[in-house]
């Protein structure tokens, strides 16, 4: 299985995967992207079976990446991995197709809860 962890902050990308090892998700191959053009390549490149997106990223946000990729047909697994939790937040991720919203700071438990329905 692959995962693609998109975020502009590469110490971020770093705390994402060693908290996806944590979660018990260490025998996944890990793809990283800096902001969404980048992840939009990566994708092609990649095919991941699960994306998990910051939301807040310059040259393309979390949110246009999402849009972008569902526009193209991709109906890959995505969730985000932001600090962004509200309500309203989340209502517009889940309407753009996201499956799930872990909110920082997060735990190895909660990457458990949203990942182990995707990848088993």
């Amino acid at each position: 299985m692959r995962i693609l962890v998109v975020d502009d902050s590469r110490v971020m990308r770093q705390i994402v995967v060693r908290t996806l090892r944590q979660a018990g998700f260490d025998g996944h191959e890990v793809v990283e992207a800096v902001d969404g053009a980048d992840a939009l390549d990566k994708v092609g490149e990649h095919a991941p079976d699960v994306v998990l997106s910051d939301w807040n990223m310059p040259n393309m946000t979390g949110i246009e990446f999402l849009r972008a990729l569902r526009a193209g047909g991709d109906q890959t697994p995505f969730g985000f991995v932001t600090s962004e939790g509200s309500e309203d937040m989340r209502e517009v991720a889940q309407n753009a197709g996201a499956r799930f919203v872990i909110v920082k700071p997060f735990t190895p438990e909660g990457f458990s809860e949203a990942l182990t329905p995707v990848l088993g």
